[in-house]
């Protein structure tokens, strides 16, 4: 079996296996209270105040790990089991989402690329599929479809790698605000930042999976003239 396969492989594997810790962690700390009784929602309106944010609403989104901030219309949209529970991990959802809304109320650097570059990916996701498949099969006549497809690949591995700094420091502001303000104690403060590295190693896993791909290309590209 080619390298590529198996590195594939490995990569689904540890996908499912991160996505299904990621699940059960949330299940885990969805069932231990927080303690001082606040919901998702009063966790990430208190941050939003404590850091001087007052032109963004907090509002609930259907279905389950929905949760994201969108900073074209403001909003920390949380999703069903986080807005109106007193968990562990709403709280420490909901303040990570509050971290995105304090990195775009501070002009942070790395989410700004990454919004600049959203208009680009959407396009480019909608086409990249059927352009790859494309220059696949018209690799010895016309290689410079598959060029073009790389390219457009290449920008959502770059949203991808963009993505992980983001995620990373949403985080970091989330846990460091949850224990100055008192919301954690140094109990659940553990039980908050390990849900939350549960959640990056799911960034981690689609960068990752979205270099392998690109290099998968890029080596069809390569080699066509062998």
């Amino acid at each position: 079996m080619p390298t590529i396969w198996i590195i594939f492989i490995a990569i689904a594997l540890a996908s499912y296996l991160v996505q299904a810790n990621l699940n059960n962690k949330f299940k885990k700390y969805s069932r231990i209270p927080l303690g001082n009784g606040m919901t998702g929602r009063e966790v990430a309106e208190k941050m939003l105040r404590d850091n001087g944010i007052y032109d963004v609403r907090v509002i609930s989104t259907p279905g389950q790990l929905t949760d994201h901030y969108n900073p074209t219309n403001k909003t920390v949209n949380l999703s069903e089991g986080v807005y109106l529970s007193d968990s562990v991990a709403a709280a420490a959802v909901a303040a990570h989402e509050c971290g995105h809304a304090v990195q775009h109320a501070v002009a942070y650097g790395p989410l700004k690329m990454r919004s600049a570059l959203v208009p680009v990916v959407s396009a480019s996701s909608k086409w990249v599929t059927w352009v790859l498949l494309a220059g696949v099969m018209l690799i010895q006549s016309f290689p410079q479809v598959l060029l073009f497809g790389i390219i457009l690949f290449a920008c959502t591995t770059l949203f991808s790698f963009i993505t992980l700094p983001v995620e990373i420091d949403a985080s970091r502001r989330a846990l460091a605000w949850l224990n100055h303000a008192g919301i954690t104690n140094s109990r659940n403060q553990t039980q908050a930042r390990d849900a939350l590295k549960s959640a990056a190693y799911t960034y981690v896993i689609a960068a990752i999976s979205s270099l392998a791909t690109l290099i998968y290309y890029v080596m069809i590209y390569m080699g066509r003239r062998d």
